[in-house]
């Protein structure tokens, strides 16, 4: 039977402007309150997958690789992603595929790690790495704007040790065990959303596209999206299908809730209908 689990890779912190674009700051200041340099807490927050016979973690966090000037931008704390697996039960070596839905520092830093002499290797060394092919070639000559989320470090030790393996560029295409993937092109290039059947449901790992509950309303979109119309379009597709389907939305970097269902209100605003851990989902099927 297939175990899904929400593994903490600590929170990090980011401008709240960047984080809700255009919304003014007397509004988002209400969801998440900033500190005194503006800078508003969020989660990395990882899903493992274990079905027996792959143990599939979805991101890997910031990992701990950069200097001290680099995560003085951003003051990361708590769970270091090892150690939280190791509280699930579960060692590195046991993981079998580690998908990076984007190669954004939050998402893949901690998929490579430094040994020690200083090289940069596997932190995961029995995983095969799955990535899409032209998000990757976008990483590789990055616009102004993503300069600075794309590091080399977190990128080239992938080419170089030839440690990629690519999901074809096909929107809704199946990949494993069932899983689907959204291929989305707001936040990103091409990046991948995977959807995955659980029990009598399905949890659909929202990555950027949707990273926290504070985003539900359509105009709540990060300045960090290279196409934020795009993002608006592909946000309204994406709910029409998460209510019809009644999916579990995970969340990538909510620093309070960890899963969420919408429905539409009176006045036809897509809105939380129900807050959730996959604790609970489990509790509730194991009954």
């Amino acid at each position: 039977m297939t175990r899904l689990f929400s593994v903490k890779a600590g929170t990090f912190k980011l401008d709240g402007g960047a984080m809700f674009g255009v919304v003014p700051k007397t509004l988002w200041a209400r969801l998440n309150p900033p500190d005194e340099n503006n800078l508003c807490t969020w989660a990395l927050r990882c899903l493992l997958m274990d079905t027996g016979e792959r143990r599939i973690l979805i991101d890997t966090g910031m990992g701990t690789k950069q200097d001290a000037k680099f995560f003085s931008h951003y003051e990361p704390s708590g769970h270091i992603l090892h150690e939280s697996l190791s509280q699930l039960g579960f060692d590195r070596k046991d993981i079998t595929d580690v998908f990076l839905t984007h190669l954004h520092f939050d998402h893949c830093g901690g998929a490579l790690e430094k040994n020690a002499v200083g090289s940069i290797v596997p932190a995961f060394p029995n995983a095969t790495y799955w990535s899409c092919k032209s998000h990757l070639e976008w990483a590789l000559t990055p616009n102004a704007r993503e300069r600075a989320s794309f590091l080399r470090e977190n990128i080239m030790p992938f080419i170089e040790q030839d440690l990629f393996q690519f999901i074809p560029e096909e929107q809704d295409i199946e990949w494993i065990e069932g899983i689907r993937i959204l291929f989305a092109y707001g936040h990103t290039q091409a990046m991948m959303i995977p959807k995955i059947p659980f029990r009598d449901s399905t949890v659909v790992f929202c990555a950027d596209l949707l990273p926290s509950s504070y985003h539900v309303s359509m105009p709540y979109v990060m300045s960090y999206d290279t196409r934020p119309l795009l993002t608006l379009e592909e946000k309204e597709r994406f709910f029409v299908e998460v209510i019809e389907g009644n999916f579990v939305l995970f969340l990538e970097h909510d620093p309070v809730n960890e899963c969420i269902r919408l429905t539409k209100d009176e006045r036809g605003r897509y809105v939380i209908s129900e807050y959730l851990s996959l604790q609970g989902l489990n509790d509730e099927k194991e009954l």
